[in-house]
């Protein structure tokens, strides 16, 4: 199977490579090789290469400085993905689309019991830039690509590869003598290899359609995550000595952005589909750690 990867450099897209199954031929692309916002240039390339599987892994995700570069963001998670539903759409490829657990703001679904997970039909109330061209990006793709496309919200990815809240927090942790870290946002860890595994999954299971939802399993704020990530750091000989983590109200640490106040999503869709069932965060957040150990990290 010919499958064409958009988003080289990103942390998702180096997963994918690494666990791509032994019957595909991938193509993986960055902004040098491919310009999503150009859309000539993204059907020429469609046609090129004639992909029966697109996986965009491409995003503008910089939250806050999307506030004040409101168009860039557009360009990339709206237009950019527009131009890839259609040139899917011109070389009939099915198209696996990453989105965003900041689809939905600051809502949340309440049950009898409490809170209840996000389901994919939940309503979207994007509070940000980021979350609003996220949106969009996949409104595009249910109108020109309904039945040949796969979205999938996930949140708070993390790896062993570029920039992510896991290997800041290890920084900060050796520098340090002391961290504040929210405890009024409510979501899930995703390993980006679980999330990898779970598209390639998809990529081959051509009945799979529609919007779902992929994290780990289980719930934790971001100061759930930054003490489990000290606790196992401290096992493993990441870390030679913990420092104070004290928690903070969102309300303590303003940014230019809104963040989701709660975005636990619900997976039965994305498990009943792949037939995948997602592990417990700290479960996959132990083993990318084991990863980082044996990169000298």
């Amino acid at each position: 199977m010919n499958i064409l990867i958009v988003g080289k450099t990103g942390q998702l897209a180096n997963e994918l490579l690494a666990c791509a199954p032994a019957n595909t031929t991938v193509t993986c692309v960055g902004r040098p090789e491919l310009d999503i916002t150009d859309a000539g240039a993204v059907l020429a390339f469609m046609q090129r290469i004639k992909p029966a599987v697109v996986i965009n892994a491409s995003a503008y995700t910089a939250v806050d400085q999307a506030e004040a570069e409101q168009a860039q963001a557009f360009a990339v998670n709206a237009q950019g993905v527009k131009h890839l539903a259609e040139a899917a759409k011109y070389v009939n490829a099915r198209l696996l689309h990453v989105s965003t657990d900041f689809v939905f703001g600051n809502t949340s679904a309440v049950t009898i019991d409490g809170i209840a997970p996000l389901l994919p039909s939940a309503p979207a109330n994007p509070v940000s830039v980021y979350g609003a061209s996220k949106l969009a990006g996949e409104q595009h793709i249910q109108t020109i690509l309904p039945h040949a496309s796969v979205i999938v919200r996930t949140a708070w990815v993390y790896s062993v590869h570029g920039n992510n809240f896991v290997k800041t927090m290890l920084n900060l942790m050796a520098t340090k003598p002391s961290l504040g870290i929210i405890a009024d946002q409510i979501g899930t860890p995703t390993w980006a290899k679980g999330l990898a595994q779970w598209l390639w999954t998809v990529a081959a299971k051509p009945q799979v359609q529609g919007i779902h939802h992929w994290s780990d399993a289980g719930v934790a704020s971001w100061y759930d995550f930054a003490v489990a990530i000290q606790h196992l750091a401290l096992q493993k000989g990441l870390l030679t000595q913990a420092i104070p983590i004290n928690p903070l109200p969102t309300s303590g640490y303003p940014t230019p952005a809104k963040r989701p106040g709660y975005s636990v999503l619900d997976k039965t869709s994305a498990e009943q589909a792949t037939g995948l069932h997602a592990k417990h965060w700290q479960q996959q957040l132990s083993t990318m750690l084991d990863e980082l150990h044996a990169l000298n990290f």
